[in-house]
């Protein structure tokens, strides 16, 4: 099974580039089959994570960044893939 694990900040205003980073600096404690980055207005900052384990495994996640950083909570879900169509 693949599982997907997105984690979305929003920076304070202006801050986009420092978030972005701060993401790109942070190493997991495992390897992902895939790790994608992705940005949006409002400086927001979203990664994608992609695992060969079981939709409820115990998987290395970023961190929550500086809280002078953003600008409200990280957000974090979790997906099983359904494949590719």
């Amino acid at each position: 099974m693949t599982v997907a694990l997105m984690w979305e900040a929003r920076a304070v205003e202006g801050r986009g580039d420092e978030l972005l980073a701060w993401v790109e600096k942070q190493d997991l404690a495992g390897r992902p089959l895939r790790r994608e980055v992705l940005r949006a207005p409002q400086d927001r900052v979203l990664v994608i994570t992609w695992w060969d384990a079981a939709y409820d495994a115990e998987l290395p996640e970023l961190p929550d960044p500086d809280g002078e950083l953003v600008a409200r909570t990280v957000h974090r879900w979790r997906f099983e893939s359904m494949g590719v169509s």
